[in-house]
Formats: C-alpha cells, sequence, structure tokens
C-alpha cells in the first residue's frame, strides 16, 4: 500500500499545496528539495520587487505633491514665471503686498486746533491816554546822562524841563496850534556834542488824531524855545536854526539844532543836519519803546 495514492484522503477536494505534488509524483521518492528551494527564492524574489516599486511609486507620489505644494506656494506670491521656475523676490514667508499694514493706515493722535493770540500791537498803547499809563518825564523818556547812536558819536545830556503850560515852550504859531488841540504837557532835553546843541521838544495829547493834526498844520516857521543850563550856552534865540516835527502815537516831537558860538547854521552844517537826526530818530525810538514795555506788561496780565 502506497503513501502516494492516498493523497486524496489528506486533501479532499484537491491539494493546493506545492509539497502535494511531490508527494504524489512517487510513492517511495524523497521530496526534491532544491526546487522547493528555487520556488521559494523565486517568491521571495517577487516580493521584494514588489516592495521596491511600491516604494518607489510611493516615492514619486510624495514628489509630486511636493512640487505641486512649491507651485501652488509660488503662485500665490506671485512670483512664478510661468515655466516652472521661481524668481526669490525676498523672504517666502512674506505676505503679500496688499497684506502689510500700511503707515499711513495707522491713525494720528487729533488735537484741538488752537490759535496762538495775535501780539499786541506797542503803537495802540501809545495812541490814547486811556492806555498811555505808564509814568513819564524828560528823565523817564530820556534817561541817562548821555546817548551813544554809533561809534565814536556821543551825545552829552543837559537840561530837562517839563510843563503843563505847552504855548509857554514855543514860539510863533505854534502856540495857538498846541492849546487848539489840547495840549496837556510839554517837556524838554537839551544833548551837546562839541560845538553842536540840540533842544527836543515833546507835546503829550489825549488821541493820535490831535497829535498828527499838530504836525500837519505846522507852519514850519514856529518852533520850540531853546533850552540851555547844565554846561549849555544859550543858543538859537537869535541866530538861524534847524528845526522839524514829527509826530508818533499821541506824541507830537520837535527839534531844534544849532551852534553854541552864535554861528547861523546854513545848508553846509551838515553836523548840525546830523545831529537833530540823530535826536529825532532817538526820540521816536523811546516813544516806541514806551509802547513796547506797556503792552509786554498787558500781554502778561499786569
Amino acid at each position: 500500500m502506497s503513501f502516494g495514492q492516498g493523497g486524496s484522503q489528506w486533501s479532499p477536494g484537491g491539494s493546493h499545496n506545492p509539497w502535494d505534488n511531490q508527494w504524489n509524483s512517487t510513492s517511495n521518492q524523497t521530496p526534491d528539495w532544491a526546487s522547493l528551494a528555487e520556488q521559494s527564492e523565486t517568491r521571495n524574489r517577487r516580493r521584494r520587487l514588489l516592495l521596491i516599486v511600491g516604494g518607489a511609486l510611493a516615492t514619486v507620489g510624495i514628489g509630486v505633491a511636493v512640487a505641486v505644494a512649491v507651485v501652488n506656494t509660488d503662485n500665490g506670491n506671485g512670483n512664478g514665471n510661468g515655466n516652472g521656475n521661481t524668481t526669490a523676490n525676498g523672504p517666502n514667508d512674506l505676505p503679500a503686498t496688499a497684506d502689510i499694514p500700511s503707515a499711513s493706515a495707522k491713525t494720528a493722535p487729533s488735537f484741538a486746533p488752537t490759535t496762538a493770540p495775535p501780539p499786541l500791537d506797542p503803537k495802540e498803547f501809545i495812541s490814547s491816554s486811556g492806555k498811555d499809563k505808564a509814568p513819564i518825564s524828560p528823565d523817564i523818556l530820556f534817561p541817562g546822562s548821555q546817548l551813544t547812536k554809533r561809534e565814536g558819536v556821543v551825545y552829552r545830556k543837559g537840561a530837562t524841563a517839563s510843563t503843563k503850560d505847552c504855548a509857554s515852550a514855543v514860539q510863533g504859531t505854534l502856540d495857538k496850534l498846541l492849546t487848539g488841540n489840547d495840549c496837556t504837557r510839554f517837556m524838554r532835553v537839551t544833548y551837546v556834542r562839541e560845538k553842536v546843541a540840540v533842544t527836543v521838544g515833546v507835546a503829550l495829547f489825549d488821541t493820535e488824531a490831535k497829535a498828527t493834526k499838530v504836525k500837519e498844520d505846522w507852519d514850519k516857521k514856529s518852533t520850540i524855545v531853546s533850552l540851555s543850563g547844565d554846561g549849555v550856552p544859550t543858543f538859537c534865540r537869535t541866530t538861524v536854526c534847524r528845526t522839524t516835527a514829527n509826530s508818533y502815537g499821541r506824541y507830537a516831537y520837535f527839534t531844534l539844532s544849532g551852534f553854541t558860538d552864535g554861528k547861523d547854521v546854513t545848508e553846509k552844517d551838515k553836523a548840525v543836519f546830523t545831529a537833530g537826526d540823530d535826536l529825532g530818530g532817538s526820540t521816536y525810538e523811546q516813544i516806541h519803546r514806551r509802547g513796547e514795555t506797556q503792552a509786554a506788561a498787558a500781554a502778561n496780565g499786569q
């Protein structure tokens, strides 16, 4: 009785095991171990090939996915050039330009508009007696013992005088002009340099309009009375002298310039004209400074 003829008993319905064929081929022959090893090696090679092919396909799939992601990223940033290449314009993690907040988008703090008050006009404070309240006298208006106009030109201060009888300090028709416009005070001061003396006369009025009228109606022949004393001899009483008239604010001011040695003034005597202009300009400056001082005090609430 053979073991090979009883194969159907072990595997009803047919055997699917290659070992069965070996046993059924001959009843007394041992299994072909070389053939079995070759078959096993063939199966192993197929398995390894499938693993290698599967791994390669998986790698290719991952590479394609990464490439698509890179292309999509480039297109999203606007850096793609249309042929698969990319142009590096900066860090890849920067947002698009439209996503970067603009400096102009920031809201600046707002403040209520403020307007500085205009500076006070100095002339306003010397144009009427209602505002021109600061003390005044010849020594206040003409302080010190001398006046320096420029380097090397110094005038020594002489006598001063002040009166409410304005007509007593002038001559010619100027007396009626002063009293007719209600002159309230007349001050005088004399300066001397070498042989040239100048008397400055300042008349005060309640308003600028009255001071202006005196200047405009002055007949150019009437003048003030010169003031001598304090080392200055009498001058311009019987000789020809130069006289000027002007006004600023509620002040009308005059100059009388001449020689202290009794000499008449002519148009060639430039020293006399220069001295009169120097003292007239200084008088204007002092009146204006008076207005500045009072404007500053008013601005500071004083």
